[in-house]
């Protein structure tokens, strides 16, 4: 569990750092968007036929699922600020 946080924030980082703007999300998000980021690249992954079912993303399928989640969590956050 403690090896999925860290790489969850590794990815949630990463995602952060590769996407420009500002971001109105803390540390728990980064982490919550880099574990879900995961999930979403593995599922894109296998839908593509990138990956096979049961088989994980890799690094950068997770990274890519986080940006696609940043994406949206921005859009909402947004209009939530405004």
């Amino acid at each position: 569990m403690l090896v999925t946080i860290i790489i969850g924030l590794l990815v949630g980082l990463v995602a952060k750092l590769l996407m420009p703007g500002r971001d109105p999300s803390g540390f728990i998000i980064t982490i919550v968007l880099g574990i879900a980021g995961s999930f979403v690249g593995t599922y894109i992954g296998q839908t593509l036929g990138w990956y096979l079912p049961g088989e994980p993303a890799g690094f950068a399928g997770s990274v890519i699922g986080a940006m696609i989640l940043l994406l949206i969590y921005r859009m909402f956050a947004g209009r939530r600020d405004s």
